[in-house]
């Protein structure tokens, strides 16, 4: 069935979301809403008026990774190391070739590389829609077009869903908000339950999603578990207890294996023992300080080429010099994030 072109109005404009998403679905539409008001833009993807997926400019891959760290309960394969590499790739990639719906470019690379299947990724994409629209439904001023063009660059559709169900399931959940100001998000609903309890409205595509697609070509494949090792040694060296404990935590997931190390001095010889994959490193210590630590380190045939990560509250240039002197790998500041740990131990090992 032919689309019909809505148009767009004028910026600043009386908007009706409501109305926009059932013009569309009874048009059985193909394309995308795009609505901007004020800093914010809101996609929704739409075959035959049904919703494919839905996402905004307001940290897309951060709604993601909060989605997809709920879903990894019930799915061990991913692990923060694969959550990280997802964003490494696809956050602020170059290579890609769609100048929207990167997040989800990004999902269908976990179905390809087959860290979800698709029914997973459908609940998580029926998530996702949920927490965007309920946004979405708030909206009152701005301006809205149609594109009527495939957008996602002909990525496989995991999902079609029903707006209908999707917007009684918004409206009824921010009714509970207005009156009890302590419901959950939408986005914080299981990513197998539906509006009270129900299964979710998500129909699969046939055929079946292909796991043969090549999505990302010049990207290197991830290898298999078999090739793979299991686990990562980190060898953590630091006088300070919190700071270990804190890496600890941070590092907590099968994936890594933290050797936690407070005493520099007997720090070479248990470094020299535990033969880790990479080495947190702090700067400041007594007695013997980081950066002498890391000479010694890189002077032992065993340790040339094992990344050495210097962790330090100083952050001027004398400081990053003298690490790059002594053989350093890389550098992290303190006070620093999980996701900042991540993503350095994620390029190194």
């Amino acid at each position: 069935m032919n689309t019909i072109s809505m148009g767009a109005y004028r910026p600043s404009q009386k908007l009706h979301p409501l109305s926009l998403l059932a013009q569309l679905a009874s048009r059985q539409t193909n394309g995308c809403l795009q609505v901007s008001s004020g800093t914010v833009t809101w996609s929704i993807y739409l075959e035959q008026g049904k919703v494919v997926y839905a996402s905004n400019t307001v940290d897309p891959f951060g709604r993601l990774d909060r989605q997809l760290r709920r879903l990894s309960a019930q799915v061990p394969s991913l692990i923060s190391a694969i959550r990280v590499q997802l964003r490494l790739l696809f956050e602020n990639s170059s290579e890609s070739s769609l100048p929207h719906g990167r997040d989800y470019e990004a999902l269908c690379w976990l179905v390809e590389q087959q860290h979800l299947t698709v029914p997973q990724a459908a609940g998580l994409i029926e998530n996702l829609a949920k927490e965007i629209l309920e946004s979405f439904l708030l909206v009152q001023m701005g301006n809205y077009e149609v594109i009527e063009q495939d957008l996602l660059g002909g990525l496989p559709r995991l999902c079609q869903l029903d707006p209908r169900p999707l917007v009684e399931y918004c409206q009824n959940h921010l009714r509970r908000r207005h009156f009890t100001g302590q419901a959950p998000t939408a986005a914080e609903q299981s990513p197998t339950a539906g509006q009270n309890g129900t299964r979710p409205t998500a129909e699969k595509l046939a055929p079946a999603y292909s796991q043969s697609t090549n999505l990302t070509p010049a990207r290197p494949a991830q290898p298999s578990s078999e090739s793979s090792k299991a686990t990562y040694k980190i060898a953590c060296i630091d006088d300070s207890p919190t700071v270990l404990q804190a890496i600890q935590i941070f590092l907590d997931d099968k994936s890594f294996s933290v050797i936690a190390i407070n005493d520099p001095v007997k720090a070479l010889m248990q470094v020299i023992r535990s033969k880790p994959d990479l080495i947190l490193l702090d700067v400041t210590m007594p007695n013997l300080d980081g950066y002498e630590l890391c000479s010694l380190l890189r002077k032992h045939p065993n340790f040339k080429n094992t990344p050495i990560v210097m962790v330090t509250g100083n952050t001027g240039f004398i400081d990053r010099a003298k690490a790059k002197l002594v053989g350093a790998s890389s550098y992290l500041t303190k006070p620093f994030t999980q996701s900042d740990l991540i993503k350095v131990v994620f390029k190194l090992t």
